[in-house]
């Protein structure tokens, strides 16, 4: 059982769970509603500024897209577990976390639907690139038929930078379109793998392949975690192996693309399109330079984000909140420290 302090000094069985920022406000209300039958779980969100004074009064703490550091981490003296309401974990010092005795843990993408959704969320923006989204809308504007010319899916070569649970149900969808599906993984063994990969991926290759891989695709659409190896991986030498004219989809994480280098290849014209949705700093700046481009489109971070999958998550994270006040052992997520 978790004893916090009430505000007012008094030893209280409480237990209190930490939503850092505004962000994604469906994750709070939901939580909260799956929760509201139980008085002795407390749910709050604060701002994101807030967040360092007000952490040592709770328990768990769902980051977002707060990062929190060492010095964070420090001051969450009661805390026990660290989440995302998701996948991503590149914000958290998972090494500092170890140290205090604070478990990390991520919601895994395949309980929620949230790959299936980013999945469908990559082949949305893939078809508006090709069939020139932000052009349509401008032509629809100016009351004109019969233009932009756009191009199809059919015949085209995908490159998927990462295959994991997202890459495998991207796979999964674009076979129906007659593509020809290359997949980058670091490690291909079979217990890694459902058992149909072979029939979903034309050809398969390691980090060392993605050079080769950019030559040969049309499209580049990127899955992979975010970490200190991957910072910055579609960079200059990346996309200037690619196709001229070929197309870039990003649905994982912002900085995976060097921006300089992606700014510089839209503007000579060896990127025909670009569609993403995360973004380098986020909320993006709605006047950045490379939104001035017909060429690119991009949503608000939002490929995991649907009904379905924000009420897996808060039922998630309330059961861990339950288990938590219990003393019971942790299910749905996957601890990765």
């Amino acid at each position: 059982m978790v004893d916090p302090m009430g505000s007012n000094g008094c030893s209280r069985t409480v237990t209190r769970v930490l939503f850092c920022g505004p962000y994604w406000p469906a994750s709070i209300v939901y939580t909260r509603e799956y929760l509201h039958k139980y008085p002795f779980i407390q749910v709050d969100e604060v701002g994101l500024e807030q967040v360092p004074d007000v952490i040592q009064n709770y328990h768990i703490c769902i980051v977002k897209n707060r990062r929190i550091d060492s010095d964070i981490i420090a001051r969450a003296t009661q805390m026990k577990i660290i989440m995302q309401n998701g996948v991503g974990l590149e914000g958290v010092d998972i090494g500092a976390a170890t140290e205090h005795k604070i478990k990390v843990a991520r919601i895994p993408g395949c309980t929620t639907g949230n790959a299936v959704a980013c999945a469908e969320m990559a082949i949305y923006l893939t078809l508006g690139v090709l069939r020139k989204q932000k052009v349509m809308d401008r032509a629809v504007n100016q009351r004109e038929l019969g233009t932009p010319a756009g191009e199809t899916i059919y015949g085209k070569t995908i490159f998927v930078l990462g295959f994991g649970a997202i890459g495998y149900e991207l796979a999964k969808r674009l076979r129906v379109f007659g593509v020809k599906i290359l997949a980058t993984k670091r490690n291909w063994s079979s217990n890694t793998l459902p058992c149909d990969t072979e029939v979903l991926v034309d050809k398969k290759g390691g980090p060392e392949d993605m050079y080769e891989f950019a030559r040969e695709a049309d499209i580049v659409i990127t899955c992979m975690a975010l970490t200190n190896e991957t910072i910055g991986i579609v960079d200059k030498k990346f996309l200037t192996a690619m196709k001229k004219g070929s197309c870039l989809v990003n649905i994982a994480r912002g900085r995976l693309l060097d921006y300089k280098a992606v700014l510089s290849h839209l503007e000579s014209s060896h990127l025909s399109g670009l569609g993403m949705d995360v973004a380098w700093m986020e909320p993006f700046d709605p006047d950045d330079p490379i939104l001035k481009f017909p060429n690119v489109i991009i949503t608000p971070h939002v490929a995991g984000i649907t009904e379905y999958s924000l009420r897996r998550a808060a039922k998630i994270v309330g059961d861990v909140a339950l288990q938590l006040h219990a003393g019971e052992p942790f299910t749905g997520i996957e601890i990765v420290n």
